[in-house]
């Protein structure tokens, strides 16, 4: 078993507080020693309240999801003996209402592109790449959300 962390640090500073007119900018600092700025998403709460140039949960939901699938797709590709010289995915997530009739993250889109170096990979051999990247990443496994992975050639 292991544990993972990360701090959520947020600081009122002058701001009223009651009126709803606070930052809802905030910092997310991780173990490593990175802090990334992050705030609501400007969907969800309206400029200037959200600091557009932040990440927002919504947002870092999506690459979780893309940098998972990411990480199992190279080490497979490994495995194989398939020289992967550039991997980039272009990932998108939804928003909507779920059966519960809850806002949700409903489905998550990943549009991943490898170039490979020496020998490309078949389009059988991508195929089953991706299925087994998707069947082992933990975090695809850890959330309701409907992933589609649609390579891009």
């Amino acid at each position: 078993m292991s544990t993972y962390s990360a701090v959520v640090a947020w600081n009122r500073r002058d701001a009223a507080f009651v009126d709803g007119k606070y930052s809802r900018g905030h910092s997310w600092a991780f173990d490593g020693g990175v802090t990334v700025p992050a705030s609501s998403s400007p969907h969800v709460v309206a400029l200037p309240m959200s600091v557009e140039a932040a990440v927002d949960p919504e947002e870092a939901f999506v690459a979780a999801l893309a940098s998972c699938h990411m990480l199992f797709f190279l080490s497979l590709a490994a495995k194989r003996g398939l020289v992967v010289d550039r991997y980039e995915d272009r990932a998108s997530g939804t928003m909507a209402r779920n059966s519960a009739g809850k806002l949700a993250m409903t489905e998550v889109v990943l549009r991943p592109k490898a170039t490979f170096g020496g020998r490309p990979a078949t389009a059988e051999e991508l195929e089953e790449l991706h299925h087994r990247a998707h069947e082992e990443c933990y975090l695809a496994s850890s959330v309701t959300t409907r992933i589609s992975v649609e390579p891009e050639s």
